[in-house]
């Protein structure tokens, strides 16, 4: 009786890993690739200076709409919402 208790409860503990696993998933807000661990992804010259707006979201890797204005810029996620550079204090 132990072990199938036992053995049900590795069970649920191996598909909440996997589910933690999967939100902890983070895209390069430049190229939209995931970010594996121990990669290193290519960052453009002109957003390593701060002159690029993310163009990726970072939580799920979708395009976003990006608007730039002479003060700074905004970017919404259709799913995530609004991030602004006044925000992240990159202006």
């Amino acid at each position: 009786m132990y072990d199938r208790v036992s053995t049900q409860v590795a069970a649920g503990e191996s598909h909440f890993a996997e589910a933690v696993t999967a939100l902890d998933e983070r895209y390069n807000p430049f190229t939209g690739k995931r970010i594996v661990p121990g990669l290193d992804d290519a960052m453009p010259a002109s957003a390593a200076l701060g002159l690029e707006p993310p163009r990726f979201c970072e939580q799920c890797g979708r395009r976003m709409v990006v608007q730039i204005s002479p003060d700074g810029w905004w970017a919404k996620c259709s799913r995530h919402g609004v991030i602004e550079s006044a925000r992240l204090e990159r202006r």
